[in-house]
């Protein structure tokens, strides 16, 4: 077998980092070297989270402690928040000596070979999703600091846009309320069955979403026997869905999206009311789902009139589907279910990782779902 992959996580320190070090962990093509956290630096992972404390890892070291150059790293996961991330991000291909972008971020050809030599990045911040500089700035407060990365960066959604990944230096991962919302609509705006300006998301994350920083918001009392909506009306999650939605409509979407804290660790649950376009039914929309991921090692259209829920997903890379008749002439709703942490987030990192590299895409990735 050809050597490992030598591998970082920045942010290890985090849920997200977390679980994507604990999937990389057992992985057979991975060796990981390097482990990032600013406030637990200096510090064994095991001692940050106890249930990896087994883990032969390495210590949790600054960014600013890094010696990008001779590291000889073949790939590196961020799971540092926005704007921290594009800084970083855009000085670790300068400071591996990768300074021309357009050579950098795509080939003529997809071929994972390729890249010999080259760094591969894989970003679960928000900073290279939007490939509008002034849609970031509108909707994250402050100009990109590297436009030239932002606009050459893939939208990594693996089911969507496998060719683009394997052909990629930077691969910019979809956010968890995207990933599920995306897996849902887009087959069905491909095939015309649904009216894209009539599409009201309602969704539903565990804590974890929020990250692991102290926030008295996140505190038990405040979330736990409660739920709430948050950032109602404008959530950052809604530009990346519009322009994903919009490229498959070809023309500018806007949708209704709102997002609720729910008292529990982890998962994400969306239901989604659209409009049927005239002549289409419920049924049609599911037959266009399962036609969409017959072949999708990730994602299940459920039986019947079986209900998506999260407990389905806990701590898989899975997401499952289903489409329901509503009373209301012309409508339909769709739900959708995946682990945020995972399937949302670290997981969905290591797949678009796998086909980086030309490995199965299903590696590392085979857990079933936990439960109870």
């Amino acid at each position: 077998m050809s050597q490992k992959k030598r591998v970082a996580v920045l942010g290890a320190s985090g849920y997200t980092g977390a679980e994507t070090v604990r999937l990389l962990a057992a992985h057979p093509h991975v060796e990981i070297v390097i482990l990032t956290a600013e406030r637990k630096a200096g510090q064994a992972l095991g001692a940050v989270f106890p249930h990896l404390a087994g883990l032969a890892l390495p210590d949790l070291i600054h960014l600013d402690d890094v010696e990008w150059h001779g590291a000889e790293l073949d790939a590196v996961i961020c799971a540092l928040p926005h704007v921290a991330s594009q800084e970083v991000v855009g000085a670790l291909f300068h400071a591996t000596e990768h300074t021309v972008l357009d050579d950098i971020v795509g080939l003529a050809e997809p071929s994972p070979t390729g890249f010999e030599g080259q760094v591969r990045v894989l970003d679960l911040s928000a900073d290279f999703r939007l490939t509008d500089a002034a849609a970031y700035e509108e909707w994250y407060g402050r100009p990109h600091q590297a436009p030239k990365l932002q606009t050459r960066a893939v939208y990594a959604l693996p089911e969507r846009n496998r060719a683009a990944i394997r052909n990629t230096a930077l691969a910019a991962m979809p956010g968890c309320y995207p990933t599920a919302a995306l897996l849902a609509l887009l087959p069905l705006v491909d095939a015309g069955q649904i009216d894209v300006d009539d599409i009201a998301i309602d969704a539903k994350s565990g804590v974890s979403g929020a990250g692991r920083s102290l926030k008295e918001q996140n505190l038990y009392c405040e979330v736990g026997e409660a739920m709430h909506p948050y950032a109602v009306g404008r959530h950052r999650h809604m530009p990346e869905m519009e322009q994903e939605l919009g490229k498959a409509a070809g023309r500018p979407v806007r949708i209704g999206f709102t997002p609720h804290l729910v008292p529990m660790n982890r998962g994400e649950l969306e239901t989604i009311y659209v409009r049927l376009s005239p002549g289409h039914t419920a049924e049609a929309l599911k037959d266009t789902l399962r036609a969409a991921y017959a072949e999708e090692p990730f994602v299940t259209v459920l039986p019947g009139d079986l209900a998506p829920a999260t407990r389905m997903v806990r701590g898989s890379n899975q997401c499952v589907l289903n489409v329901f008749e509503d009373r209301r002439a012309g409508r339909a709703i769709v739900v959708a279910a995946i682990d945020n942490l995972i399937k949302g987030a670290g997981g969905q990192a290591v797949q678009a990782m796998n086909i980086m590299f030309g490995w199965d895409e299903t590696t590392g990735l085979t857990q079933a779902p936990l439960f109870p």
